[in-house]
């Protein structure tokens, strides 16, 4: 395959898939299906990266419409870091600083994140601010 032009590899996936909007699960799942395969592989050529960027867009759309996603409270989100990072409110105090008591409180839904600690919590989770400040 080092041989072949991007712009060949980029409609081997498209003869399984077309690009075009999708508009049933049934789209939705061949969709899903064909990003499954091009992930899956070792390394994607420009041509293939390009047709799996353009691809998953299209699934973003289809799936921003029919499956809308509400925004997470602080506490709710806070609650999924600690969880998916496997750490305790503790870890969390210890590591930004802030209080545990206030960890406590947030989780508990009785306060909100202040902008304070925002950032100190984005940069120890590693996610963008914006994920606390949805109900603001």
């Amino acid at each position: 395959m080092g041989t072949r032009k991007a712009s060949e590899t980029y409609f081997e996936p498209a003869k399984c898939f077309p690009l075009r909007p999708i508009r049933s699960e049934r789209d939705l799942d061949r969709a899903q299906a064909t990003i499954d395969d091009l992930i899956d592989r070792a390394r994607l050529d420009a041509g293939e990266d390009d047709y799996l960027d353009v691809l998953s867009d299209l699934v973003e759309k289809y799936e921003e419409k029919h499956y809308p996603m509400g925004h997470a409270s602080d506490s709710a989100m806070l609650k999924h870091l600690i969880e998916a990072k496997e750490v305790t409110q503790r870890a969390v105090a210890l590591a930004t600083g802030i209080p545990v008591s206030t960890i406590c409180e947030i989780v508990a839904g009785k306060r909100q994140v202040s902008r304070a600690n925002i950032g100190k919590l984005a940069k120890y989770f590693q996610v963008s601010p914006a994920v606390f400040t949805f109900d603001k």
